[in-house]
């Protein structure tokens, strides 16, 4: 069934055919009786399936990522999904309309994702009254917070801060995010002491609370082992409480998508199939060289559950999907998780 309306949807512009299913899903989720039909397919429920990893409980351990849900407008929709965690975001302190369209393309035979959309948000003040509306009390949800492209990678810890505030009593984590390649010049933020510096300053204010919440660093999957060692060292000296690893890839090796047509299509980070083995290998990495310090959530190439169960073996304590539930559609999630119960029974 999905993958008929999969090859329909995918005949048409991708940026709107999102934006067209998430408005079909929020009004199909509007019924009774469809919630009900979702919860019966989709969703999983097994204390099994419960993991608590950096203070919080999750009723399952596969996610959201972040991109999908960038306004905190579908997080109470995708709860009906099987979903046990959903990232929103990335949001930024001013809502801004991101790069120039068309900015986020297929790459089918790559069974991928190209964008460059560029934190295309309405800003932090726009989502908090929808965040306040939050139906599923069991639903963990995590604020993944960005720079304003404006703002100068020298004044970027003030946008930091602005967002990490105004959120602060929305949302059950934070999630740093220094690594998208489609605002320029933010990647430089990983480099070792701008990193230190707002993430100790976010730690900092983070301290300062009654209720801290868990502060997360999203990290590019196109580091070196040099700069994963840095990560490492970070992780350590400012007490974060986790890593998310990875991003979209700004690599172009080993796909089958006709170079012609990446070179039409032009930059952006592609996600998806292409960035499985370099995402796990990152997770690995973090996992092997830092024993274990720090929880890392594993994204990056989850088609299946055989992809999800890899990443968890690597060393993920949780998994998210964005691009995998897109091509896969949303029955994806409770393979994932049946998967692991199997696994461990």
């Amino acid at each position: 069934m999905y993958p008929l309306l999969r090859s329909t949807l995918f005949l048409f512009d991708a940026e709107k055919v999102h934006y067209f299913t998430t408005f079909l899903l929020k009004f199909l989720l509007k019924f009774g009786f469809t919630r009900i039909i979702f919860k019966k397919l989709f969703v999983l429920e097994d204390p099994k399936l419960e993991r608590t990893v950096f203070g919080l409980k999750f009723k399952n351990p596969v996610g959201m990522a972040a991109g999908f849900d960038k306004n905190a407008e579908m997080f109470n929709d995708l709860a009906y999904c099987g979903f046990g965690f959903i990232e929103v975001g990335t949001l930024t302190p001013l809502g801004q309309s991101g790069n120039p369209k068309p900015r986020l393309f297929r790459i089918k035979k790559d069974k991928g994702i190209l964008n460059r959309l560029g934190f295309n948000n309405k800003g932090v003040a726009s989502a908090i009254p929808r965040l306040k509306l939050r139906k599923h009390p069991n639903l963990i949800i995590g604020g993944n917070i960005g720079k304003n492209k404006i703002t100068p990678n020298e004044d970027a810890t003030n946008d930091y801060v602005l967002a990490f505030e105004q959120l602060f009593s929305y949302v059950d984590y934070f999630v740093v995010n220094v690594s998208s390649p489609n605002t320029a010049n933010l990647r430089d933020l990983q480099e070792k002491e701008p990193l230190t510096a707002l993430l100790s300053e976010l730690k900092n204010r983070n301290s300062l609370k009654e209720n801290p919440k868990p502060i997360l660093l999203k990290i590019a999957p196109d580091l070196t082992n040099l700069q994963l060692d840095d990560i490492i060292e970070i992780v350590r000296f400012t007490k974060i409480d986790g890593v998310i690893a990875t991003n979209t890839t700004i690599g172009r090796d080993d796909l089958k998508t006709d170079s012609k047509l990446l070179i039409q299509y032009g930059a952006g980070g592609i996600s998806g199939k292409p960035l499985a083995k370099r995402s796990t290998e990152v997770i690995r990495y973090l996992y092997d060289n830092s024993k274990g310090e720090f929880p890392i959530i594993g994204v990056g190439g989850i088609h299946s559950a055989d992809d999800a169960l890899e990443k968890l073996a690597a060393g993920a304590s949780l998994i998210q999907l964005y691009t995998g539930f897109i091509y896969e559609g949303p029955g994806i999630v409770r393979k994932i998780n049946e998967a692991i119960l199997k696994q461990e029974a």
